[in-house]
């Protein structure tokens, strides 16, 4: 709860990957993937509750064991490559509609990014709040920016993406690249427009090295790498 709002947290997982199998309940430093975005949720000062959207009964066993809740499993057409993450949302606010459940902000935790902080949720709630925002996704600072030195092939030709005058990277425009860690919404206003993108959208930076998204076999490692440094330099008691 934060300023009487009642805060409920959905992951999505579903059980198939092509580019990393499993990867959901891939094992990281002792630990299916999906513990890593539970926990965070659960570490949350504000989150209510925690639930798990999966279609996938061993996601299902494994989110129960580390503590979320998966009361409903997600129907089949709503778990495939082509599924849209937010009708994956509004399925399960249906549901918890259905069950009579108060809440007024929605809070979304990819699996893929188990980098982010508990502090990095309850920051993203806050500034929903006592902003007045309809919406807040987090982002990192861009790597590349496409006003600088990005290019495209047009008609034969390479062409920048984003002409202009722009003699250094410091002086073009600030871009930033959506680390798909955190998004929240108020709930109202997610069934009402069906977007991430609202009239009153806000973001929350987050640093490099926790906003690293799990897509393949690669990323898998520069994660483990990550939180392998982390362990070794903040040993457990």
């Amino acid at each position: 709860m934060y300023r009487d709002n009642r805060i409920v947290c959905v992951i999505p997982a579903r059980g198939g990957s092509k580019g990393l199998p499993g990867k959901n309940i891939k094992e990281l430093l002792g630990k299916p993937l999906i513990a890593y975005s539970i926990e965070h949720a659960k570490s949350s000062g504000y989150i209510d509750r925690v639930i798990v959207s999966t279609e996938d009964k061993a996601i299902a066993e494994i989110a129960l064991k580390y503590g979320a809740e998966v009361p409903f499993m997600r129907p089949k057409e709503l778990a495939t490559d082509a599924s849209g993450t937010i009708d994956v949302l509004l399925h399960a606010i249906s549901w918890m509609e259905s069950e009579g459940d108060p809440f007024t902000v929605l809070a979304l935790l990819h699996v893929t990014t188990p980098l982010r902080s508990p502090e990095d949720v309850d920051n993203c709630i806050e500034l929903l709040v006592d902003s007045g925002s309809q919406s807040i996704f987090s982002v990192t600072d861009a790597h590349r920016n496409p006003y600088f030195n990005m290019v495209e092939v047009r008609g034969g030709r390479v062409a920048l993406i984003k002409p202009g005058n722009f003699i250094t990277r410091q002086s073009a425009p600030e871009v930033y690249d959506m680390n798909s860690s955190i998004y929240i919404w108020m709930k109202d206003a997610l069934k009402e427009k069906k977007s991430t993108f609202l009239e009153r959208t806000g973001i929350y930076r987050m640093p490099r090295e926790r906003s690293v998204d799990i897509d393949d076999h690669l990323d898998f490692r520069i994660v483990e790498m990550l939180l392998r440094e982390k362990v070794e330099l903040c040993p457990r008691r």
